[in-house]
């Protein structure tokens, strides 16, 4: 494994940081235009022949799950998000690659726009619904998508790239 220099582990753990405030942000500007198109009016509209934008709430976890387990769930799933996230961020702060910085910048900046969902609306904002060749994907949003992409660099990095250090 290649050194790397304490400032520029400090950079890019400041960078990292930058980019999960920036999903943050870019996932909270979006549930803001899906709120005013979509939920106020309770409206869905068709984009693409495999995209629909819907206004879905989602009071669980993926997929929904554990959304229909009582008023309490919600407080309870957002205590542990928070929880979560804020020791993914210490890992975060004390990563030393860069691979495993950006994974938990994607998972982290996904965990904080759902997170102020649950705080400012008891439930995540979902609006992005895929379907294509009979398949249809659950509503998500782009906190979902980082979350994901955040735990597949995560898993290439520990089953894929560690396989081939050794």
């Amino acid at each position: 494994m290649k050194k790397v220099s304490k400032l520029s582990l400090h950079r890019l753990t400041v960078k990292s940081l930058f980019l999960a405030a920036l999903i943050t942000a870019v996932d909270q500007l979006t549930k803001y235009l899906a709120f005013d198109a979509l939920f106020l009016t309770n409206i869905s509209l068709e984009v693409s022949s495999f995209l629909n934008l819907v206004p879905v709430w989602n009071k669980g976890v993926s997929f929904g799950i554990l959304s229909d387990h009582g008023e309490l769930m919600p407080r309870i799933i957002t205590v542990i998000t928070l929880l979560i996230t804020f020791c993914l961020l210490i890992w975060l702060i004390k990563a030393p690659k860069g691979i495993t910085k950006i994974s938990l910048s994607l998972i982290i900046g996904g965990a904080v726009g759902n997170i102020i969902d649950r705080v400012n609306h008891g439930a995540v904002i979902d609006f992005l619904d895929f379907h294509a060749f009979g398949f249809h994907w659950p509503a998500f949003n782009i906190a979902d998508s980082a979350i994901t992409i955040g735990v597949c660099f995560f898993l290439y990095e520990n089953f894929v790239l560690r396989n081939t250090e050794k």
